[in-house]
């Protein structure tokens, strides 16, 4: 069974990824800092018939996130699909905003993503080194399906705030952008490996964290996302046809 490994995974994107991998037969872990949030996610994957772990997390601790790995790994084995969820995003104009809260958005947005990113490496490395020698002692030097997943995929959620930033959302918007050259980045660097990276840039979308900026009245639901939307875009990347386009950022726009 494939393994996902979901940041952010008590709410919006991160929850409605976790049910949407479902469907392809993963077992799933949910990190987060809020325990309830992630107790009530797994709850609901559960009832769906999944297999389901929570670790509750704060992603801008690198201590945590390794211990987040490390745990995860001791359970299941291996990590197949990363999915960097997590998120922060609060309304100040940039002038206004302090060096801490500076550190704490980069933090959560960016860094978190590399640090998951980093201690995930060396297992899809490992994974897609095992791959291949099962591979050849199974069929020599046939080519290899270029559909499979021999190391593992890691998404990075962006956001369309990356290339057409919103006022007040400034300091979200530049680790947003930093995530989608981090992509890049390790894109380039994976492919040997068998690791693909992926960014999904969402505009507005239907979770707490968008109705914290901004209320029904000023946005209703009908001119967003809703987190299924994207979460059908990250299975895309993971099992359908966008699988071949690691290194993209794929932007995801509202439906009407």
């Amino acid at each position: 069974m494939p393994v996902a490994l979901i940041t952010g995974g008590g709410g919006g994107i991160g929850r409605a990824t976790a049910l949407k991998l479902l469907e392809s037969g993963h077992a799933v872990i949910l990190a987060g800092r809020n325990a309830r949030a992630l107790e009530m996610a797994a709850e609901e994957i559960k009832v769906a018939g999944g297999e389901v772990r929570i670790i509750p997390t704060d992603v801008a601790q690198s201590e945590h996130v390794n211990k987040l790995i490390k745990e995860t790994l001791q359970e299941f084995g291996e990590i197949d699909v990363l999915v960097n969820a997590a998120g922060f995003a609060p309304m100040i104009p940039t002038p206004d905003v302090t060096p801490e809260q500076w550190r704490q958005i980069l933090d959560i947005n960016l860094s978190g993503s590399f640090y998951t990113s980093r201690a995930v490496w060396p297992i899809m490395r490992r994974q897609h080194e095992e791959f291949l020698a099962e591979h050849r002692a199974q069929f020599g030097d046939k080519s290899i399906d270029r559909s499979i997943n021999t190391g593992g995929v890691i998404v990075n959620i962006s956001s369309a705030a990356a290339r057409d930033p919103f006022p007040g959302l400034g300091a979200y918007a530049v680790a947003k952008l930093g995530l989608t050259m981090l992509t890049q980045v390790l894109a380039r660097e994976g492919e040997p490996l068998g690791i693909r990276v992926f960014c999904v840039a969402p505009s507005g979308v239907e979770t707490g964290m968008f109705r914290q900026l901004l209320t029904p009245e000023q946005v209703s639901s009908e001119e967003i996302l809703r987190p299924e939307d994207v979460a059908n875009m990250i299975d895309q990347v993971v099992n359908g046809a966008l699988r071949y386009s690691s290194g993209e950022t794929i932007y995801v726009h509202r439906r009407i």
